[in-house]
């Protein structure tokens, strides 16, 4: 499958996923189990492999989502020494490589509300060309590790997750990275999501959502909060809290074909950068969607977006959000 985007340039993604038979009953009760196996490689050198777990259980009352992988990657970062130098490049590279471990189980509490436990590894080395101190509210050092635990809280009533047509998702996870379990710092972080999903008309569906981000303590800088909208690179704007807000509206033109239209907003606070701090960032756009898989309504989707100072192309499978 081809690939583009604004943080990791143009390339392919090599992947095959399995989802697991179902009954006329489970389908009418739960999603699809799947394993999921990709490898990515692009034109700025990065690449990564992952491979990915999702199970229902009894009739949706258990959920597992966990993943594995390896990254190398190469992007490009604002630091804020190069910000306030005249003439300065604009950015510094940043090379982050590691691996991961990710797991998820949560248990249906009543109704379409799920809560339980997640389970998160990160060890990485990271270099940055140009020299910058190692600033207070992040931790910059060669070699990284975060390991942490916490708790999630969700909401999902959506009828497919894969591309809904209706319904609400919430999720709230709450992680705590400590050194008593191997994680060179003790940093906390908060991640909300609000998604919603209106069906117009049978061809015609307006999705929005909000996402918010907050961090206490020196939090290693790739996981720093973000503002993942459309129409710069992802890790332009890095800051201790953030913020953003958009909508889509998804129509289908014909059987297969489909175009979009898109527009949000965000901040970072306590940012990295300077740039970004605390203003609003715009980002809109429009794009064209080929459906791929219509079984599981998934996506081939290219995008034009743009933002204050960038634009950008996006191909990718699979909805933005």
């Amino acid at each position: 499958i081809p690939l583009s985007n604004p943080t990791v340039g143009s390339g392919l993604v090599a992947g095959a996923a399995y989802f697991y038979p179902q009954t006329e009953e489970q389908k009418a009760s739960q999603p699809a189990s799947l394993t999921g196996l990709a490898g990515m490689y692009t034109s700025n050198d990065s690449s990564a492999i992952a491979i990915v777990q999702q199970n229902y259980w009894r009739d949706d009352r258990w959920r597992f989502t966990g993943a594995l992988g390896f990254a190398d990657v190469r992007l490009a970062l604002r630091p804020p020494e190069l910000d306030e130098v005249e003439d300065s490049p604009s950015n510094a590279d940043w090379r982050v490589q590691g691996g991961f471990l990710f797991a998820r189980l949560s248990r249906r509490l009543a109704g379409n509300w799920y809560g339980g436990g997640l389970l998160r590894v990160v060890d990485t080395d990271q270099s940055i060309e140009f020299g910058i101190e190692d600033p207070e509210d992040f931790d910059l050092d060669d070699a990284v590790r975060a390991a942490g635990i916490g708790i999630a809280l969700e909401y999902d009533s959506r009828d497919m997750p894969t591309n809904p047509y209706r319904g609400v998702y919430f999720k709230s996870e709450l992680l705590a990275n400590d050194e008593s379990l191997g994680s060179e710092r003790n940093y906390q972080s908060l991640q909300l999501t609000l998604k919603s999903y209106h069906q117009l008309r049978e061809r015609l569906v307006l999705a929005w959502e909000m996402r918010g981000c907050a961090l206490e303590g020196a939090a290693p800088l790739w996981d720093a909060c973000r503002i993942p909208l459309r129409g710069f690179p992802a890790f332009d704007y890095l800051g201790k809290s953030s913020f953003s807000g958009q909508a889509e509206l998804r129509a289908r033109l014909t059987k297969r074909w489909g175009a979009t239209v898109f527009a949000g907003s965000g901040w970072a606070g306590n940012s990295f950068s300077t740039a970004g701090d605390s203003e609003q960032i715009p980002s809109y756009g429009f794009g064209v969607r080929f459906e791929v898989l219509p079984a599981k309504r998934i996506n081939m989707r290219v995008d034009f977006a743009k933002s204050e100072e960038d634009e950008a192309i996006y191909l990718s499978v699979g909805e933005a959000f």
